[in-house]
């Protein structure tokens, strides 16, 4: 019996969604989302030029990267469907038709991807879980990162931002330690200042105003 996966997300649901979120997740979203059966030919036939957002949010990251390279492919992975709903209205008024959406858990679709095909990852504010007795469920962990690098060629960019110091330890004690990847920081500047075509969502400006500030990493795969 396989393992049961132990969520690294909250809830999938928020209130019911209506109007224009509510008519795209019913008529745009079966056209764009990645079941199982098909990831793995996506997949292959964009190998090369992939990008993936894990934990998209409400997508304006994941729209803007879209609408400035159109000749990308991308798969953005939200098990929340109120993110999904207001990605698919960002992506309709930017015309972007080159984002597919798996709307599970990121490691599902991990396992379903070819070698060596993703040639960009962003993870970006990932949910923390501060209580210790939750850390179980932080997503970036040994078991994860092996599976991710599988799906990466060497050189592929990995891209991490989060707003919360004990989540950064943590991050790079098993980024640092992993055989596949590399940190590509040299100078403090390199992970207190936002990379080159940031796009800073609704989550950073909050988090911003509280008191919360990012730090970016960027490694490649080896």
């Amino acid at each position: 019996m396989q393992e049961r996966l132990i969520a690294s997300y909250g809830r999938r649901r928020g209130r019911r969604l209506r109007g224009i979120r509510r008519e795209l997740i019913d008529e745009a979203l079966p056209e764009l989302q990645l079941t199982p059966e098909i990831i793995a030919d996506y997949a292959a036939a964009h190998a090369g030029k992939l990008w993936l957002e894990i934990g998209f949010g409400g997508g304006e990251h994941l729209a803007a990267q879209a609408a400035a390279h159109k000749e990308i492919a991308f798969i953005g992975c939200e098990p929340y469907i109120d993110g999904v709903g207001s990605l698919l209205k960002l992506l309709t008024r930017e015309g972007c038709d080159n984002v597919r959406i798996f709307n599970d858990d990121a490691r599902l679709l991990i396992d379903q991807l070819p070698d060596a095909c993703l040639a960009r990852v962003f993870i970006l504010f990932p949910d923390p879980w501060p209580k210790a007795r939750h850390h179980k469920r932080r997503l970036i962990q040994r078991p994860f990162l092996q599976a991710l690098a599988r799906a990466m060629p060497p050189g592929a960019t990995l891209l991490l931002a989060t707003d919360h110091a004990d989540y950064l330890a943590s991050m790079l004690e098993q980024l640092l330690a992993s055989v596949e990847f590399t940190w590509t920081a040299r100078r403090c500047a390199d992970w207190t200042h936002a990379p080159p075509g940031w796009v800073r969502t609704r989550y950073q400006e909050k988090a911003e105003r509280e008191g919360r500030i990012a730090t970016y990493l960027e490694f490649l795969r080896k």
